[in-house]
Parts: C-alpha cells; structure tokens; sequence
C-alpha cells in the first residue's frame, strides 16, 4: 500500500509547508451555521487554532451569522459570533494582522468584497 503525497498549502519554496489550523471541539453546542465558518477558517495559511467559547443571550437580534474581531489575546485574537439573539465567543490563535483575519472571515462566511 503505497502512501500518497499531501500538496502543500504554502508554494513558497522558502516557507515550509503550512498545516491546516485545528478546530477545537470543547462544547456540545455552538451557534446555528458557526462550525462551517470555522472549518472554512481553519484552512486559513497563518490560524493554527479555532476555540468556540462561552454562549451567552443578548438583546438585540442579528438575522444573519455575523463574526468580528474583537479584542487580541495572547497569540490571536477573541471573536464575537451573532446570530439571532445568541452571542458565542470564539478564540483564533493566529499570526494573521486584524485586517487580514476580517479578509479571511468574511471569504468564509461568503460576504463580497467591496
């Protein structure tokens, strides 16, 4: 049984192949359509790891997932996550800059570029 070759993400000959990041699996419920967007995530060159975090209620009601950058943390950046009235926090442990990581989340939601 012969072991195929994996095609590197990164063809950059100076960089060593990237290794798609890891999404974390650490509660049993997540807000409706957030797993997808993080999977999508995950193969992002420069996000190693995707933690879904804490649910919690909010007031006002967001129709559509939204996803934003909030505050950094050591080594990413914490996430906000909406979607009707529920709010999941989630951490990304990246090399990416704030604006490269807004680019990377909205390629994986599905938004348009202006």
């Amino acid at each position: 049984m012969s072991k195929a070759k994996k095609k590197p993400l990164s063809t950059d000959p100076d960089r060593p192949p990237a290794t798609p990041g890891r999404l974390v699996w650490n509660h049993s419920t997540h807000l409706d359509g957030l797993i997808p967007v993080l999977e999508k995530l995950t193969k992002t060159t420069g996000i190693s790891t995707i933690t879904p975090a804490v649910l919690s209620h909010g007031r006002s009601n967001s129709p559509q997932l939204q996803l934003k950058v909030s505050v950094p943390i050591r080594g990413g950046y914490k996430l906000i996550a909406r979607k009707g009235k529920t709010i999941q926090e989630v951490f990304i442990i990246t090399d990416l800059d704030p604006n490269s990581l807004k680019t990377a989340i909205d390629q994986a939601i599905g938004k348009k570029k202006p």
